[in-house]
């Protein structure tokens, strides 16, 4: 099954990572998001992934084609210019890097996929946010309802400390609880081929008319996640995820290596 990712943004309010390098190359861990998300899927066996370029996005094609080198030991002979790697960690994933325009929106860069994905259920995330979501069994919700689109619905983590008073007494005090109510789009979509006709073009931007028409329609469906996400819009965010990696808290790392 393919997983479209789309990784085009000019990740604007991650502004001191992103001059340089596109957000999904800003790295947790020593390593890029879009590697930690690329886990993610394969660690469900999901391996086949087209990944919409856009804003510096030949930087994600850099990285693509020195990855296999750069994680291994290498033998290079001078002579004849062969390499040969040995070791490491090498995925046997297929990734199919298009260049989608630095200015197309997410609809229109989805709808330039349609080719890749062709006529099979497909599924579709952001390159700025991780889970622990169990992949197979978001699949397994998508197919039993039928309709064209699934979104993952998360609770997300508040800003700021929660507060409980009694008078003006603190009675309970967490740091970082999830939203007692509110569910907000998680991305991580599982999609029928169908919806390529809510979206009308490059300046389509796919959370506002094509999720809102396929909703009026009754063809989008939620799948609730109640275990953990976080997006990384700021560098705030960005140090929250790299300070739960440090520590060994990372609980979207559900793979062993």
């Amino acid at each position: 099954m393919k997983v479209a990712v789309l990784a085009g943004g000019k990740g604007t309010r991650l502004a001191e990572e992103t001059e340089v390098r596109p957000k999904a190359l800003v790295e947790i861990g020593g390593r890029p998001i879009l590697w930690h998300i690329m886990r993610h899927y394969a660690h469900f066996g999901f391996e086949d992934f087209a990944i919409a370029l856009g804003y510096k996005g030949e930087l994600i094609k850099k990285y693509m084609l020195d990855y296999c080198s750069l994680s291994s030991n290498l033998t290079v002979n001078l002579g004849t210019g062969e390499v040969q790697r040995n070791g490491g960690y090498q995925p046997g994933w297929t990734v199919e890097l298009v260049d989608t325009g630095n200015e197309t929106m997410t609809g229109g860069r989805i709808k330039r996929l349609a080719p890749l994905v062709g006529d099979e259920t497909f599924m579709l995330t952001w390159c700025d946010g991780v889970a622990d979501i169990d992949l197979k069994t978001l699949l397994d919700f998508h197919r039993s309802h039928g309709r064209l689109a699934t979104l993952t619905a998360v609770r997300p983590p508040a800003r700021y400390g929660h507060l409980e008073f009694t008078g003006d007494r603190v009675v309970e005090f967490n740091e970082k609880p999830q939203t007692a109510e509110g569910w907000i789009n998680g991305a991580f979509f599982v999609l029928e081929p169908g919806v390529f006709d809510y979206i009308d073009g490059d300046a389509t931007q796919w959370e506002r008319e094509p999720l809102e028409r396929l909703a009026s329609d009754g063809q989008l469906m939620a799948y609730r996640h109640h275990g953990f996400w976080q997006c990384m819009d700021t560098l705030r965010e960005k140090h929250l995820l790299e300070t739960a990696w440090q520590t060994g808290q990372a609980p979207w790392k559900l793979w062993d290596f």
